[in-house]
């Protein structure tokens, strides 16, 4: 039986102590020093204003410290798979801090031009879920791996619904046009083909896996097969647009019965990318960058420049047009939303400056 840790599935220990390492507690965050009488917990799940963390001492029940309430950004609050310290009272934790974070995965806010969602934190893989029905998507698929790499997160492929096609290869060779070392994982939640495969030899002990994908790929359907039960609801594709129904409406941390740790995360029609400025774009695109490094400028945006080796990779057949146009439209993306978070950025800047100076002559004018 799998041991569910969200703050749906309250969980009782009866005095036992649980050991952190068994979720995902590692060197990384060891080096943490904190005080001796607060408690260390995992976030695993956030309901409003309540946050579930599991401790030493089980599953506890928490509020936000007025420090974390008032003085930080959205961004610095706990997300689920953060470390934190709270001080333990009978009926109610209270979070002091935020550990320091291995990575983040985000996207941008959707409707935002600026602002980035963080979804979850201190992830070792991404399983990103396509279904072999209409939902197999290769550029969307590739969008996801390149925001998963800038996230320092290793991606897995894992194509659901196998039970639909006669025949992979077609999907293997597909995504292969991509060159990506990202394993691949054919499986049906139906018929259980590939389930145990996926628990038994790609799902590692210790480690945090996220699952991610569009609405009606199958993620809660999936989950509750890796776990033996039926822990989140699951619902039909609709009929209306044949686009899935969301069923699951927040990320919750789960331990499985092998001890790997899987968050589920709602479906995501939208996934933005967010990167960080000083990551190099052609590594992030390996079927790019094995050509980029022969073009005649070391800074070649492979638009229009001359002797660009990317342009007559295409040109020769041996670069994929499709790969290559989502490079382009990729990139320009990304360099739209630093353009954009920078032009805030002053703005707030001389915002800032006017309400000092109006400040200013207000203390100079005063009679």
């Amino acid at each position: 039986m799998a041991l569910p840790i969200s703050g749906s599935f309250h969980q009782k220990h009866f005095g036992k102590m649980i050991s952190l390492n068994q979720y995902g507690w590692d060197h990384c965050f060891q080096s943490s020093q904190t005080q001796s009488d607060l408690l260390i917990g995992r976030v695993t799940s956030i309901q409003g204003f309540k946050y579930y963390i599991i401790t030493i001492h089980g599953e506890k029940e928490a509020e936000l410290s007025g420090k974390l309430l008032y003085e930080i950004s959205a961004e610095e609050l706990p997300k689920v798979g953060d470390w934190v310290t709270m001080k333990d009272y009978e009926t109610m934790g209270y979070i002091i801090d935020v550990l320091p974070r291995k990575n983040v995965l985000s996207r941008k806010n959707p409707g935002s031009k600026t602002e980035r969602q963080l979804l979850a934190t201190n992830i070792d893989y991404a399983l990103v879920v396509q279904g072999l029905d209409r939902d197999f998507n290769i550029m969307r698929l590739e969008r996801y791996i390149v925001q998963l790499m800038a996230c320092s997160i290793t991606p897995i492929v894992v194509l659901n619904k196998a039970d639909l096609v006669n025949d992979w290869n077609p999907f293997s060779s597909e995504i292969s046009t991509l060159q990506r070392d990202c394993k691949i994982h054919f499986c049906s939640t139906y018929n259980g083909i590939g389930i145990d495969e996926l628990f038994n030899s790609v799902l590692e002990p210790r480690k945090t896996y996220i699952l991610i994908g569009s609405s009606g790929v199958g993620k809660s359907s999936l989950l509750n097969a890796l776990m033996n039960n039926s822990l989140r609801a699951v619902s039909d594709v609709s009929t209306f647009n044949n686009k899935g129904k969301h069923t699951t409406t927040t990320r919750d941390l789960f331990l499985l019965p092998n001890d790997s740790i899987v968050i589920d995360t709602p479906g995501m029609r939208e996934f933005g990318l967010t990167f960080e400025r000083g990551h190099n774009d052609d590594e992030l695109f390996p079927a790019i960058h094995q050509f980029a490094a022969q073009c005649r400028f070391s800074d070649c945006k492979h638009l229009h420049e001359k002797d660009c080796a990317v342009i007559a990779a295409v040109e020769r057949g041996e670069l994929e047009k499709q790969v290559y146009e989502s490079y382009l439209k990729l990139v320009k993306e990304q360099r739209r939303f630093e353009m954009n978070a920078e032009d805030k950025k002053r703005l707030g800047k001389i915002a800032g400056k006017m309400s000092r100076e109006a400040q200013e002559n207000r203390k100079k004018y005063k009679y």
